[in-house]
C-alpha cells in the first residue's frame, strides 16, 4: 500500500476473515525462479523483470482463490453452493478458454502458447507470477513473453478523476488527428516507461517530425518532380556515393525495424524512420536539385528519383504508426495498393517505376497552431 491506497491510487477495503480455497503458490517458487533464469526475455522491460524477481525471491505465500461473502462470479467446481472463484483465476483462464481449451485441436493448438502478453505495469504480478504458476500447475506451456507498459501522466501529475486532468482520447483525436495522436503516443517515450503528456509537447512533436520534416520533404520532392520532370517519375542516370549511402540506409530500415519490434521497442522503430527522414532532408539540401535544374538536369532527376525511392520505403514502414498518412504518401508516389506490404521492400522489382505519371502533390500534415505562433 502507498499511503493507505493501492499503487493505482484506488481505495482499498479490508475484508473480514472467510473460508477460502488456496492455490499452493509457495510450492512453485523455485520453479518460477528457475524459469525466469533460463528465459531472461520472458518479462520485459528489464526494470519490470527485476521487480518480479525481487517479489518472488522475497518468498511466495499460498494464494486465496475463492470467496464466500458474495454470490456473483464463477462457482467453484464441486463447491458451487458456497464458494465463488477468485476473479483473476477466471480472467486469466480466458486467455486459453477463448481458444477452446480444454478441447483439443482448433485455435488452442494453433495459437497457444501466445507469443506476447502486453499488460499494464499494475497487473504485471498477475501475469508474470500467478498466471505462469497456474499454467505450470496445469502442465501447460507458458506465453513466450510478458511486456508491461507504463502509465501516462499529464504535465507531471498522475491522471485521476479527482484532479480532473484525465485526457479524453476522442477529444485528442478531434483536436490533433488520428495519425498525429498515434505518432505522439508511440514516439514520445520508450514503450514500457511512464510518459508525460502536455499539449505543447504534442504540438511540437507533430510540427517538427511530421509537418516540418516528413511532410515538407514530400512536398518539396513531389512538387519538383511534377514541375520539372513532365509530371512523371524521373529516371536515375547513375548513382554517386552520396546516393548509394542514402539508398543503403533506406534499404536497411526494414531489418532494423524488425529487430526493434521483436523487443517491443516501438520508439526505436519510429526514431529510425524519423532519422531516415532527417537524413533525406539533409541530402536534398546538400544536393540542391533546385540549383541542378539549371545546371545539370540529368543529375537533378537522379537526386529526385533517389528521394522518391527513400520516401517509398519510409512510407511503407510508417504504415503501422500513421496508416492513413502513410497511405496518402504512397498514393502521391503512385505506389500500387497491391505493392505496399513489407514484403515489397525485399527486392528492387517493386522500387519506384521510372516514367509513372504523378499528380500535383497535396499537403499531408497541417501544422498545429500553438499560442507562441501568434
Amino acid at each position: 500500500l502507498i499511503e493507505g491506497k493501492a499503487p493505482t491510487g484506488a481505495e482499498v477495503e479490508w475484508v473480514a476473515k472467510e473460508e477460502s480455497y488456496f492455490f499452493q503458490l509457495s510450492a512453485l517458487e523455485e520453479k518460477l525462479l528457475e524459469y525466469y533464469e533460463t528465459n531472461p526475455d520472458f518479462i520485459a522491460p528489464k526494470s519490470r523483470r527485476n521487480e518480479v524477481l525481487s517479489f518472488v525471491k522475497g518468498g511466495l505465500k499460498d494464494l486465496s482463490v475463492s470467496r464466500t461473502s458474495f454470490r456473483w462470479g464463477i462457482p467453484v467446481p464441486g463447491d458451487e453452493e458456497d464458494h465463488i472463484m477468485y476473479v483473476w483465476i477466471d480472467a486469466l483462464a480466458n486467455y486459453i478458454s477463448a481458444l477452446g481449451y480444454p478441447n483439443e485441436g482448433g485455435d488452442f493448438d494453433k495459437y497457444w502458447p501466445a507469443a506476447l502478453h502486453v499488460v499494464g505495469k499494475d497487473i504485471l504480478r498477475f501475469h508474470a507470477v500467478y498466471w505462469p504458476a497456474f499454467l505450470m500447475a496445469a502442465d501447460l506451456p507458458l506465453p513466450k513473453r510478458v511486456f508491461a507498459h507504463g502509465w501516462w501522466t499529464k504535465e507531471g501529475e498522475k491522471m485521476s478523476k479527482s484532479l480532473g486532468n484525465a485526457i479524453d482520447p476522442v477529444q485528442l483525436v478531434e483536436q490533433y488527428g488520428v495519425d498525429q495522436t498515434r505518432f505522439f503516443l508511440m514516439t514520445e517515450v520508450g514503450f514500457g516507461s511512464d510518459g508525460d503528456f502536455s499539449d505543447k509537447a504534442m504540438a511540437l512533436k507533430i510540427n517538427n517530425n511530421l509537418a516540418n520534416e516528413l511532410g515538407n520533404l514530400c512536398q518539396r520532392v513531389l512538387s519538383m518532380v511534377f514541375k520539372n520532370c513532365n509530371q512523371a517519375v524521373p529516371a536515375a542516370a547513375g548513382y554517386t556515393d552520396e546516393d548509394l549511402t542514402l539508398l543503403a540506409a533506406a534499404k536497411s530500415l526494414q531489418d532494423r525495424a524488425a529487430i526493434a519490434m521483436s523487443t517491443q521497442a516501438i520508439q526505436v522503430y519510429a526514431n529510425d524512420l524519423i532519422q531516415m527522414v532527417w537524413d533525406a532532408n539533409k541530402y536534398i539540401d546538400d544536393m540542391a536539385p533546385w540549383t541542378l535544374r539549371k545546371t545539370d538536369h540529368e543529375r537533378m532527376e537522379t537526386v529526385l528519383y533517389v528521394l522518391m525511392e527513400v520516401l517509398r520505403r519510409v512510407a511503407i514502414l510508417y504504415q503501422p504508426i500513421i496508416p492513413s498518412s502513410a497511405s496518402q504518401i504512397l498514393d502521391q508516389l503512385q505506389v500500387p495498393e497491391t505493392e505496399r506490404s513489407f514484403a515489397h521492400l525485399k527486392c528492387d522489382q517493386y522500387k519506384i517505376q521510372e516514367g509513372t505519371p504523378i499528380t500535383k502533390p497535396q499537403a499531408i500534415f497541417p501544422r498545429i497552431h500553438m499560442p507562441q505562433d501568434d
